[in-house]
């Protein structure tokens, strides 16, 4: 069975009109072309794979402001849109998001879920890439945590997976939700500007089923959980 991965970021409380969405989404969608090539040409969703391939995607800011504005996309006071790419049916990478609405329980996010197999999956499921992927949504949606790791390693050390409270391969920290400790080799540690903060486990793909790994998955969980970094999502003060 294949260990399959997934990035997201998640914040909650904050407002933003469509137009404001709409830009972070054009400058996430850049940066994301930025990772990789496969990420540079994206669809919306129709019936059939041949249908939605004809649906081609500009990701430039008033393109997402016209798709946002649709009703189909409104969620209360929020928006929300799925977009997603591939050349075959077996082999599709999508984004998923949700913004501007102000609650105070249901996280605003972007994840996306990146190619699984064939040669665009080994090729992006790579540190250097994951990190890549996590620090341009750290640029464009500023958010309180981030993650990006696999849904098998996930499951088995939290039931409900809420966000900000595990350990993931490589995952982000915003600057207000505090500062992170010295963590063991060979994890790495990398600032995203002014904003907050990477932290990578492992050089190469981490995976669930090495003993090592999750070894060293629980020793960092122990590490940021001390320094009062892993907890739920809350409001943070403007930057």
């Amino acid at each position: 069975m294949i260990e399959t991965y997934y990035a997201g970021s998640y914040w909650l409380d904050r407002p933003e009109s469509a137009e404001a969405c709409a830009r972070r989404a054009e400058r996430f969608f850049h940066l994301l072309g930025r990772c990789d090539p496969a990420w540079t040409r994206w669809y919306e969703t129709a019936g059939s794979f041949e249908e939605a391939r004809e649906r081609l995607f500009p990701t430039d800011a008033e393109n997402f402001q016209k798709l946002l504005a649709r009703k189909e996309h409104r969620i209360g006071e929020g928006f929300s849109f799925h977009l997603w790419t591939g050349d075959s049916l077996e082999e599709t990478s999508g984004v998923d998001g949700n913004c501007g609405h102000s609650s105070l329980h249901l996280p605003s996010t972007c994840v996306l879920r990146p190619y699984d197999e064939g040669l665009i999956g080994e090729r992006v499921l790579t540190t250097p890439v994951m990190t890549e992927v996590l620090r341009a949504m750290a640029l464009a949606w500023d958010p309180e945590w981030g993650v990006a790791t696999s849904h098998e390693h996930r499951d088995s050390v939290t039931e409900k997976a809420k966000p900000g409270t595990f350990v993931g391969w490589v995952m982000y920290f915003s600057r207000l939700r505090g500062t992170v400790p010295p963590l063991p080799a060979p994890v790495r540690i990398e600032p995203v500007e002014d904003k907050g903060t990477l932290v990578l486990l492992t050089p190469e793909r981490f995976t669930a089923s090495n003993p090592e790994h999750v070894a060293l998955a629980a020793r960092v969980h122990e590490l940021l959980d001390r320094a009062r970094l892993l907890r739920p999502l809350q409001p943070l003060p403007a930057s």
